[in-house]
């Protein structure tokens, strides 16, 4: 027998020492596997500032004018807590198992092959329907300056995302690259820009002087009560939808060991100075009482909270230039949506949980029926041109994602906590992981916990929304992604015929399949010398 072991993993094959044996290929449907060509200067740019889009520019208007900039602040910075916790159970799991299909997979394994089959559909839906939106609002964002043809932009920009899939994925690592630096110039911008602002350095026709917090007084922190407040954590899972890209990636990274942890640990940043922060002083510099804010919903980027607060201030040309890094940003949030999806679906396919025909990777790397599907899911946009308004059209597509991200982050947790069992039942220690969690498996019970309230929030104020009366219509509209779940869950078991309970018993978990062994530099020390020995071991056993 060769004296090096050859373990699959994933789409890839590594020998016993970590390394890859480009003459021992793993089996694929097609011509090859995903390829490994995300570097982490790519890695960390998905991680900083890969979603921040239309969620965070425009769904933020709504809610300031439903719940105030105390509701804002408060709502983001919770949903913002269970990111920081939901990416390092992530970054745990992805570190040691970066397969494809990332989070789904982790549910099958260690929660319910069931309700990893939900999370997967519910997750490719989420992102499918998400596009068209994404694409319509940069076609809406060009016509501020301009009315032309939505249709015309709508063509111009899927002509585009094609274009990026020729590149596969390192096309997408590079595009978001570039994107994403300009996001993340353009928020630090906006947040010093708002500074002066609010210490009443910029002299508008309508001179506001100091204000300090004066908007927070008047009309105030807080609106509608704690229905308003309830109303801001689906409008904040959307914004913040697309953070967990990162595990995602980690299948197609070139050195996810190094790679991951660092990515993981810049979500912190983004989550205080690139959300929170930024909110807090779009608070302070724009009254949630502004009537332009009554637009703020859907695709409608004119009522950008962000824009109409530059606006509001009176500097001329600014409101363009933060325009033009609005349609730069939800173009960048549409070409995450071919990537989540795309990917996840031919994950779903290699399992045997969707049509065989699209696990199909070229080799080039690129799941190309998968992007098919995702390119014709664009084409909804074109309802757009329809004689009726199609407000209605897509607040039912977002209704299929924003309340979905719950769902999976609470599950990414779960899979945390589940795999923790089994990793200290089946006789592993912590010091055996390559990447431990910063705040351990007490970060995921309260990332777990804290999802549970937002879905209870958001099931409050579905029953009861704010300024209106109760209706199957509105409640079905913010709630309508749980009943989808929920069919999902109940289908598979009963396609399965799969009898069993929820979670997988802690002693019967796979914790090697796809378990990826690695080179450690001769400087690490001891500890880490046990982890490599522990793993070449682990990979003998699977052989």
């Amino acid at each position: 027998m060769d004296t090096k072991e050859k373990v699959p993993i994933d789409d890839v094959t590594y020998d016993s020492n970590g390394s890859h044996d480009a003459d021992f290929e793993a089996e694929a449907p097609a011509a090859g596997g995903l390829h490994r060509n995300l570097k982490g200067r790519h890695m960390q740019m998905i991680a900083i500032g890969g979603s921040i889009g239309a969620g965070l520019f425009v769904g933020s208007g709504q809610s300031f004018q439903n719940g105030g900039p105390g509701s804002v602040l408060l709502g983001f910075m919770i949903v913002g807590l269970m990111l920081l916790f939901t990416v390092q159970a992530l970054g745990e799991l992805a570190v040691l198992y970066p397969v494809n299909g990332a989070f789904f997979s982790y549910g099958c394994r260690f929660i319910d092959e069931a309700w990893g089959f939900a999370m997967g559909w519910d997750y490719a839906i989420g992102w499918l329907t998400v596009l068209p939106f994404e694409i319509t609002a940069a076609g809406i964002t060009i016509s501020f300056w301009k009315e032309i043809n939505i249709g015309v932009w709508i063509a111009v920009f899927l002509f585009l995302l094609c274009v990026v899939q020729f590149f596969g994925v390192r096309g997408y690592g590079e595009v978001e690259f570039v994107l994403g630096v300009i996001k993340v110039a353009a928020v630090i911008g906006f947040i010093i820009f708002a500074v002066v602002v609010d210490c009443g350095g910029v002299h508008s026709k309508v001179n506001r002087g100091y204000l300090g917090a004066h908007y927070w007084h008047d009309p105030g922190a807080f609106k509608n009560g704690f229905k308003g407040f309830c109303s801001v954590f689906v409008n904040a899972a959307f914004a913040f939808g697309g953070t967990e890209l990162v595990g995602l990636a980690a299948a197609e990274a070139a050195d996810p060991r190094k790679s991951l942890p660092t990515a993981t640990k810049q979500v912190f940043w983004r989550i205080t100075g690139f959300y929170v922060i930024s909110l807090f002083m779009v608070g302070l510099i724009l009254p949630s009482n502004d009537p332009d804010l009554l637009g703020s919903s859907g695709a409608n980027t004119k009522a950008s909270p962000f824009v109409l607060a530059i606006q509001m201030a009176g500097v001329s040309g600014l409101p363009s230039v933060f325009n033009a890094v609005i349609t730069i940003s939800v173009l960048s949030v549409a070409n995450s949506c071919t990537f989540g999806s795309t990917r996840t679906m031919q994950a779903l396919a290699a399992r045997g949980m969707g049509p065989k025909w699209l696990m199909y990777i070229d080799s080039k790397g690129r799941p190309l029926w998968c992007i098919v599907i995702q390119l014709i899911a664009g084409l909804l946009a074109f309802v757009n041109e329809a004689s009726g308004p199609g407000g209605t059209f897509f607040a039912w597509l977002l209704s299929l994602s924003g309340l979905s991200y719950f769902f999976v982050w609470g599950s990414i947790c779960l899979s945390h906590i589940r795999f923790r069992r089994g990793w200290m039942v089946q006789g592993h220690t912590l010091d055996e992981l390559p990447f431990q969690a910063q705040f351990g498996v007490i970060g995921s019970y309260i990332g777990f916990f804290l999802n549970v309230i937002a879905l209870m929030a958001t099931f409050y104020v579905s029953l009861f929304p704010v300024g209106s009366s109760p209706s199957p219509t509105a409640f079905f509209q913010e709630y309508l992604a749980a009943p989808i779940v929920i069919a999902l869950y109940l289908f598979w078991k009963v396609y399965t015929k799969n009898k069993g309970g929820f979670f997988v018993r802690a002693h019967q978990m796979d914790l090697l399949t796809g378990m990826r062994t690695f080179d450690l530099d001769p400087l690490e020390d001891a500890a880490a010398g046990r982890r490599k020995s522990i793993f070449i071991r682990a990979a003998r056993n699977v052989v």
